[in-house]
């Protein structure tokens, strides 16, 4: 008996908790589009506003051509590149071959049905000067892939910066990108 009390209130707790995160998800969207939202990024969290696979932005940004870009990886982590333009984007796939894909192989065997890219408080993409020619000369190229030291994050940074460090996850390329952008990271879907 006490067993099915337990998973009602594990459950109510969870529906409690996705509640809340949605709520603050909204308001920081109502605060940016105010203009109020974080607009240097801190300690705690370079990106205010990250990708979400349960909460969709009203505001979807066209992709532009050398801003960085993200997908998810069931659910657990997320992947990353550089798009190109014409509905094409690079990524450094895990055989370790930097490769020119569409979007739609870009999620193909992912979780993720969405790309976001990006972008400041405004919604403006934000694009390193080199990152494109970098990354149109890197393709075809082999890498020496590593899930957490030479991964598609190292690779994205490279890109940007022309610096080979190693990058063990999404919240480390986050806080990165908002020390060289010097602003925090908001991640909108695109159109």
């Amino acid at each position: 008996m006490a067993l099915p009390l337990l998973w009602l209130g594990g459950a109510a707790i969870g529906a409690l908790v996705v509640a809340d995160e949605r709520n603050k998800r909204k308001a920081l969207q109502v605060e940016r589009r105010l203009g109020r939202a974080p607009v240097e990024p801190n300690e705690k969290q370079a990106s205010p506003l990250t990708p979400s696979v349960w909460h969709s932005s009203d505001v979807k940004v066209a992709p532009m051509p050398g801003s960085i870009v993200c997908c998810f990886v069931f659910g657990v982590i997320e992947h990353t590149g550089i798009w190109l333009g014409d509905d094409c984007l690079v990524e450094l796939h895990g055989s370790g071959l930097v490769r020119p894909i569409s979007s739609k192989r870009f999620l193909a065997g992912r979780t993720g049905s969405r790309i976001f890219q990006a972008c400041d408080h405004q919604h403006h993409p934000l694009i390193a000067d080199k990152a494109l020619a970098r990354a149109t000369a890197s393709i075809y190229q082999y890498r020496d892939y590593d899930l957490f030291d030479n991964n598609c994050h190292r690779y994205v940074w490279s890109c940007m910066t022309g610096e080979e460090v190693a990058i063990s996850s999404f919240d480390k390329l986050n806080k990165k990108l908002g020390s060289y952008f010097n602003q925090a990271i908001y991640w909108d879907e695109i159109r």
